[in-house]
Order: structure tokens, then sequence, then C-alpha cells
């Protein structure tokens, strides 16, 4: 039986038991899976392009979209390196993320300078902690920039940033 297969059947179940509660730990535990797929396979061969990725997944019984293998290399923190999809290689001496240093701009706008290929990672982690007094972040290759409401929320990121990236 394949694993979607098997997914499915399970789900039907779940969908005849009214369970809700059950589902999204099923929908989470598939999530998970194909993340560390996309892992694996990322590790294992060079793959260049999401439609690539996509194909793989699909040849691995998952059913994807190309929308939702962005959303998952967003979140795992995937990089490009050379053309293609890596893990982010994070180098001693830094934090967990490559995150290096911090620089106000103005009084809306935090500079963050980041290991090469590491600004979207660490953008997402910065973004998924939710902070109201951030407005919107914008991640290049290796800097980001985090807009905020005004002057006092300035600081109150950049400190709440550090906190985040020393865990």
């Amino acid at each position: 039986m394949h694993l979607c297969n098997y997914y499915a059947s399970l789900m039907h179940k779940l969908l005849n038991a009214n369970s809700i509660f059950l589902i999204v730990i099923v929908w989470k535990m598939i999530k998970r899976k194909r993340q560390q797929v996309i892992r694996d396979l990322i590790q294992a061969q060079n793959i260049a392009t999401q439609d690539e990725l996509t194909e793989l997944l699909s040849n691995a019984d998952f059913s994807v979209t190309q929308s939702s293998v962005s959303r998952d290399l967003e979140q795992i923190g995937i990089v490009k390196f050379n053309g293609f999809y890596a893990l982010p290689q994070i180098s001693k001496g830094t934090n967990k993320l490559g995150l290096l240093n911090l620089e106000t701009a103005g009084e809306n706008l935090i500079v963050a300078k980041c290991e090469s290929g590491l600004a979207s990672a660490v953008a997402v982690r910065i973004d998924n902690a939710q902070l109201i007094e951030i407005v919107g972040t914008i991640a290049g290759d290796d800097t980001i920039f985090i807009a905020v409401k005004n002057a006092k929320s300035q600081k109150i990121v950049m400190k709440r940033i550090w906190e985040i990236f020393e865990r």
C-alpha cells in the first residue's frame, strides 16, 4: 500500500469518527514526514528547482504542489547555494542560524547581517516569533531588512531577536 493511500484510508476512518483533532495530528505527521523527505533528497542529490523537487516528492508518493514545496523549503530553512538547494551550514563561532549582527537604520528599520545564504532561514525564524512590533521582513542572501512601527519598537525587537537566537 502506498503511503498516500495509507494516509487517505486513515483520514477516511477519522472522518467517519468525526474527530477533527485526530485529523490535525495526522496532517502534521504527513507534513513532518514530507519535510524530512525533502531534507533527505536535498542531502542525497543536487536539486536546482522546486519543480524538480515536486516531481521527486511525487515519485515518493507525496501529493504536493509547487506552492506547498515552496512553503516547506522556507519553513525548513533550505537555502540555494551554487544553484542547488542545500541545508544551511552553521559555522563555528556563530549562533544557531547564522545571525551575525543587528544595526538600526533610521527609526523604523533594523538591518540584520547573516552568514552568506542564511538570511532567508533567519527571517523565517524571526517571522515565526510573531513579534507585534514588526511590520514586515525582507531577506536577501546575507541581509534582512526588518521594518518596525517606531523607535521604541526598534529597541524591543532588537532585544527579542537576540533572545530568540541565543536559545
